[in-house]
Parts: structure tokens; sequence; C-alpha cells
């Protein structure tokens, strides 16, 4: 159903823009919508991710709803692009998936891809997200700017 896929250069490393989003538990701090965050559980798997089960609570307007995910960290591949990959576990979801990629830019800073495909179970919910779904999305990744630009300062407008 819903898909949207951005991709932004930004001024910090693949690293660093890798580091904020794995840090899953600090969303409620900034991620809009996003109003708890718990790991359930951490592990390494044998293909050398770490996989993390995260339980996250979205509120939009009189909606409240818990969805727990599958979340790969993938360290740098033979290009050094960081991966960060996210499957759907529980919750209100049909299906739900999303992915970064991270890659350093020789000229300094880096590439993100983003990309994220959902559908919910609840036919209102998806009616009322599908009206505002890409500026929602569109205003999620520029939450992890606004976040970058906090930790990391400079200027994410490029």
């Amino acid at each position: 159903m819903p898909h949207h896929h951005e991709s932004r250069h930004l001024p910090y490393t693949a690293r660093q823009m890798y580091d904020l989003v794995a840090d899953i538990e600090s969303y409620p701090q900034f991620l809009p919508w996003n109003s708890a965050a718990r790991i359930r559980s951490r592990r390494e798997t044998a293909e050398g991710a770490e996989e993390i089960a995260a339980d996250l609570v979205i509120s939009f307007k009189v909606f409240r709803e818990r969805f727990g995910s599958r979340v790969l960290l993938w360290p740098a591949d033979k290009d050094g692009r960081l991966r960060i990959d996210t499957e759907y576990l529980d919750g209100p979801f049909r299906y739900m998936r999303s992915g970064w990629i991270f890659a350093d830019r020789p000229e300094g800073g880096c590439d993100v891809d983003f990309f994220v495909d959902f559908e919910f179970r609840n036919a209102i919910l998806q009616r009322l997200i599908g009206v505002v779904f890409h500026e929602a999305m569109s205003r999620i990744v520029r939450a992890f700017e606004d976040r970058a630009r906090k930790l990391y300062g400079g200027d994410a407008s490029r």
C-alpha cells in the first residue's frame, strides 16, 4: 500500500547518521507521533548484524498504537555503507518494512537513503494516514535531520 522513499546528502558522517537512527530509545525525544520506545531484546546474528526487538508507541489524533519490530543493524559492507533494516513483528499493521542506507561521500558528508512500506489492519486508520502519508514521512525524515543538527552541529539543508 503506501510506500515512501527519500534520499538526502547530509554534512554528517555515515556513522553519525547510522548511530542516530540506531538509537531507538531516544525516538520519543524527537520523532513526531512517537510517544514511547522500549527495547525488548538485543543479540548478534550469525550474519554479523545486531538484531534488536523493539516496541514503539505511535500516537496520532485519537489513535494510540503499540507495534513491535525487528531491527537489523548491519556493519559496514565492502563499500563502507551502513544499513538498518526493519521488519514488523506485531501490532496494528498488516505488514511494515523500512530501511536506511548510509554511505560516506568522498568530498565529505554522507548520502542517506530511506524507504518505508506498510499497511494498517484498521481501514479507518489506513484512510486517515493515506491523506497525509507522504508529508508525514517527510516530516519524520526531517526530524532525524534536525536531531543530527542538534547532536552534531552544522547545516543539514544541503
